[in-house]
């Protein structure tokens, strides 16, 4: 399972977020307006743009506040001045680590980024340096708890999923990005709640670092996730649930 897919529904479930939401709506705004920018204001026909609402959405965003950056995308220049992009890097223990991003001022991101590695103990990386040992994904995380995870398996499988596995209090259902909003849908179809519903990049292997190391990468990773700029961070960690759950408390 994906340490840090598994990190983040902890962290969700723990409210660890809800302080930092205004910033989060901030960040789900910004690619909402790139989306309807650059593939127009109609989720039916613009993916990028659905995934982005769903997501929004998923975190409750209101619908206002959706609806007012789809138009600002649309009608507007504002979707002009942020650019797509990517960093890759190490956290400590040989961890990979890649971030997704939407910014206005690329020195200004690098230079922010490069100081979080830093001085957490990783190393921004060279463009490709990390990429290739991530996939592109769908990732429904379960609440393993009161799930016949047959029933689960039956329902995922039979709308197109690759995978279906169990870790701790957790089951993934992992999707190709293509079939992702099948799976949701027919989740939700069978009565299936899940505690988390994304796109990511999932490790082809992964580092099982000490936990000296895994608070430190944790940190790493959460002040990436804090960076106005970052849309997505993803890492190869594999942290037991425990120290997960210790950090995220």
């Amino acid at each position: 399972m994906s340490g840090h897919s598994k990190w983040s529904t902890i962290k969700r479930k723990k409210g660890a977020a809800d302080a930092k939401r205004g910033q989060l709506f901030s960040k789900l705004s910004r690619a909402i307006i790139v989306a309807a920018k650059e593939g127009g204001p109609d989720p039916e026909s613009n993916a990028a743009l659905a995934t982005a609402v769903q997501k929004a959405r998923d975190n409750s965003m209101p619908k206002d506040n959706i609806e007012r950056a789809i138009q600002r995308g649309a009608g507007g220049t504002e979707g002009d001045a942020y650019e797509a992009g990517s960093y890759e890097g190490y956290a400590p223990g040989g961890v990979a680590v890649y971030c997704t991003i939407l910014t206005d001022n690329r020195n200004r991101t690098a230079s922010d980024l490069r100081s979080i590695f830093t001085k957490n103990g990783g190393s921004l990386g060279t463009p490709g340096s990390v990429a290739w040992q991530f996939d592109r994904k769908g990732v429904i995380m379960v609440d393993a708890e009161g799930v016949d995870e047959d029933d689960i398996l039956l329902a995922a499988l039979d709308a197109g999923a690759e995978d279906v596995s169990e870790d701790g209090s957790l089951i993934q259902v992992t999707t190709e990005p293509t079939a992702f909003m099948a799976v949701r849908e027919a989740l939700e179809g069978a009565g299936i709640a899940f505690a988390s519903a994304e796109l990511t990049m999932i490790p082809k292997s992964t580092v099982s670092p000490d936990e000296k190391e895994a608070r430190q990468i944790l940190r790493l990773v959460d002040e990436l996730e804090e960076n106005d700029d970052v849309q997505g961070v993803y890492a190869n960690f594999d942290i037991s649930e425990e120290i997960l759950e210790a950090v995220a408390g």
